[in-house]
């Protein structure tokens, strides 16, 4: 690190960093005011244009860091890897076009691989300031726009980016630690920015307008490149207030507001959030947004049993087949907890019937744990892939024909060792118990570690609690979405030794409502607010439940995702006391 080279040399280019958690919209706001400023004639290279780095090897390295397969890695080596993606983008690509740009952009920069180590991580921060300093060869930016957003946002964002686009790769490395990890990091990026005002501006997108933003930063650039910091912030627009609203009946009022703020701006992001709510208010936001945000729409319609639903799924079959086969099948399931009409029963089974043989991938996961007869005879219809995933949750013999036919068509060296395959493998076996299950999921783990880890959900044999302390630490999301439900004294184990950096643990108690599940509640609901109300589920009905979420929003009457969790608990008929409650039960 020592023979580095030296970047602080004479250049001609202002340097725009955009740093953020994941889902804040530093993506769009980057490439958004590169177009901007190209329309202005400046000349602009963005070093990770559209997302994908200017760099090869950069990529190449950033899907090494994101490789599932690389469960075990420790932060120190993950701090290494985060470095070596940004030392090579800056020499091969950075630098270069500092020399000959008006502009360069940068999507994420040092400051994300040291924030994920120190904030993310736990990793001292006066071990690693020295090595990222030594890294980045003396280069700072003239400019860092960290984007903020609420990360309850951040999320759903990122959920709708993926409607309608499956993604065939495995879940993220970084991702299973779970929303406790966007929330540290947040925190640190917040922290830097107020550390270093003379470089770093803060843009709130939680609910801003994308044209008036980039229009902002337009102007906050250019007063930047005079060296004024200060005149950059002072181009940025006031971040819209959240109203305030403590109790649930003035909470579900705003959040029906902001779905309406968010409608005109983000449609797609507003019909998710809709998702699962029902009524006459709510119907007429869903039908406002239906033509504009199908996907969005369909996949939040799930086993809903009123008028409105049902037609918006006959609506949206032919648009949204996927989501909408998976609404019928949900209609029909036997473990189903919502009561379905039997003529709406037969109606939804007819209807997916006939979608089946356009979406077989959306039948298939939705057939998972059902030994029904209309499950088999769907499955009758299935081949491949398709029809193994099918089977998951099962242990009959038909199920076990069905893997073991799979198994011997592809071969163990294929089967347990390529990714893809491997995590078929886990899928078809999760939360089956036995020794041929046991095999298939120890065969797979090396290939497919996150799917051996969810292929865990419901099993109570030690050799399942013993995967799971292993793999606490590191995949936090997934051991703990595998416990969810469970009162074994070492699902408790494991939550307790998780809560204070992961929400998950209290995602894993939904519905719950012994001592244990109250205690861990009130005990972060502090810090996991969000975590700590969806983890009421139904209990948000009872007096207990509603005095609790009450309490959570006279704490935090401008959140959200705390007013989503209120509109769903009134939509179904909660009344909460009055401002002052307790969080006890």
């Amino acid at each position: 690190m020592t023979n580095s080279p030296d970047h602080r040399a004479a250049r001609r280019a202002t340097l725009i960093v955009f740093e953020g958690i994941d889902g804040s919209g530093k993506t769009t706001l980057s490439n958004a005011l590169a177009g901007a400023l190209r329309a202005r004639g400046q000349a602009v290279t963005h070093v990770r244009e559209g997302g994908r780095f200017a760099s090869t090897v950069t990529q190449a390295v950033r899907e090494l860091g994101r490789d599932a397969r690389n469960l075990a890695m420790t932060p120190w080596a993950e701090l290494f890897v985060y470095l070596a993606r940004e030392i090579q983008l800056l020499e091969e690509a950075t630098a270069p076009a500092l020399a000959t740009a008006d502009v360069v952009i940068a999507d994420r920069f040092f400051y994300t691989a040291e924030l994920l180590a120190t904030s993310g991580r736990g990793v001292p921060a006066a071990d690693v300031a020295p090595v990222v300093a030594a890294a980045r060869g003396g280069l700072e930016p003239d400019l860092v726009v960290l984007v903020d957003v609420d990360p309850f946002v951040a999320r759903a964002r990122r959920k709708v980016s993926k409607q309608g686009q499956p993604d065939a790769r495995p879940p993220s490395r970084k991702g299973q630690a779970g929303v406790g990890l966007q929330h540290r990091l947040r925190d640190g990026y917040l922290a830097r920015a107020a550390a270093e005002p003379a470089r770093w501006l803060v843009v709130d997108n939680t609910a801003a307008d994308l044209d008036e933003l980039v229009g902002a930063l337009v102007a906050a650039v250019a007063a930047a490149g005079g060296g004024d910091v200060a005149a950059a912030r002072a181009c940025l627009p006031t971040p819209v207030a959240q109203p305030r609203a403590p109790d649930l009946d003035l909470a579900a009022a705003a959040f029906g507001r902001w779905i309406d703020q968010r409608q005109v701006r983000e449609p797609a992001l507003a019909a998710h959030l809709l998702g699962g709510l029902a009524g006459a208010d709510w119907d007429a936001r869903r039908l406002a947004l239906v033509a504009r945000a199908p996907l969005a729409i369909a996949g939040g319609l799930g086993n809903q049993q009123d008028e409105v639903s049902w037609q918006l799924r006959g609506q949206l079959e032919a648009v949204a087949p996927g989501p909408i086969v998976r609404s019928y099948l949900a209609a029909t399931s036997p473990l189903a907890i919502t009561p379905v009409a039997p003529a709406r029963q037969v109606q939804a089974a007819a209807r997916a019937t006939a979608l089946a043989p356009t979406v077989p991938a959306d039948v298939a996961r939705a057939l998972r744990g059902r030994d029904d007869d209309l499950a088999w005879q769907l499955r009758a219809d299935l081949d491949g892939a398709d029809l193994v995933r099918s089977v998951a949750g099962l242990d009959g013999e038909r199920a076990w024909a069905i893997r073991r036919a799979w198994l011997a068509q592809h071969g163990e060296a294929a089967a347990w060792g390529l990714p893809a395959l491997a995590e078929l493998a886990c899928a078809t076996v999760a939360g089956v118990p036995g020794a041929e299950a046991w095999a298939w999921r120890r065969g797979a783990r090396a290939a497919a570690p996150v799917a051996a880890l969810a292929a865990l959900a419901g099993l109570d044999d030690e050799r399942a609690w013993r995967w799971r302390a292993r793999w606490l630490a590191r995949a936090p999301r997934t051991v703990l979405g595998s416990v969810a439900a469970s009162d074994d004294d070492q699902a408790w184990a494991l939550r307790h030794a998780a809560a204070e950096r992961c929400p998950e643990a209290l995602d894993s108690i939904r519905g719950l409502d012994g001592e244990r599940a109250w205690a861990l509640r009130r005990a972060h609901a502090g810090r996991w607010a969000l975590a700590a109300a969806r983890s009421l589920g139904p209990l948000a009905l009872t007096a207990a439940g509603a005095e609790f979420l009450t309490a959570l929003l006279v704490r935090f009457p401008d959140s959200p995702g705390l007013w989503r969790t209120a509109a769903h608990a009134v939509a179904r008929g909660a009344r909460g006391p009055q401002p002052g409650a307790s969080l006890a039960p």
